[in-house]
């Protein structure tokens, strides 16, 4: 169940000043250990430690080959790769200097398969979140009664833990971003 909560669009400049959006609160942001606690109690033969190890590996790993100039992919989840965040552009090509104009380098993951909008559309259930649910104080998490309307209706949003309405945190529709 995905938790939601409305926040009003109060930039006055926007197309849909005035409009309120659903964002989504998060419970909880699992860690690298929670998640391989969360694999070893599937019926799986190995250990939460031996998982943990795996995965720990596939992230080293993954960073090295990003590093090299290449994607990865792993199925039904994502594809990994590299973006380059640029600080203006050059007037010509023998001006450009990477220091004066590339910020730095960011990771990108593209949703494949399983993970892909239009699958978990289908699978999301969605329910808003009631006036007394509060996020955790360690990093996510919800308390307190949760009652309201529900529907089995997917959202493609992002996540925050942020539920202040007057305080950004997601892309709102009809808003233009770098």
């Amino acid at each position: 169940m995905i938790l939601y909560v409305l926040k009003q669009n109060k930039n006055s400049k926007s197309k849909v000043f005035g409009k309120f959006f659903a964002f989504p609160v998060i419970e909880e942001t699992v860690t690298l250990d929670g998640l391989a606690e969360h694999m070893s109690n599937h019926n799986t033969p190995y250990s939460k430690g031996a998982i943990m190890g795996m995965l720990t590996d596939m992230v080293t790993c993954i960073k090295e080959l990003l590093l090299e100039g290449k994607n990865v992919k792993i199925a039904d989840l994502a594809i990994f790769s590299l973006g380059i965040k640029n600080n203006g552009g050059a007037e010509s090509a023998d001006e450009f200097m990477v220091v004066k104009h590339i910020k730095g380098v960011k990771l990108r993951a593209r949703a494949t398969g399983e993970l892909i909008t239009k699958s978990l559309n289908l699978e999301a259930s969605l329910k808003k979140a009631s006036a007394t649910t509060k996020p955790s104080t360690n990093g996510g998490g919800t308390s307190g009664g949760n009652s309201g309307d529900s529907t089995n209706q997917g959202s493609n949003s992002g996540g925050n833990s942020n539920t202040d309405p007057n305080t950004p945190t997601e892309d709102i529709p009809g808003e233009d971003r770098p």
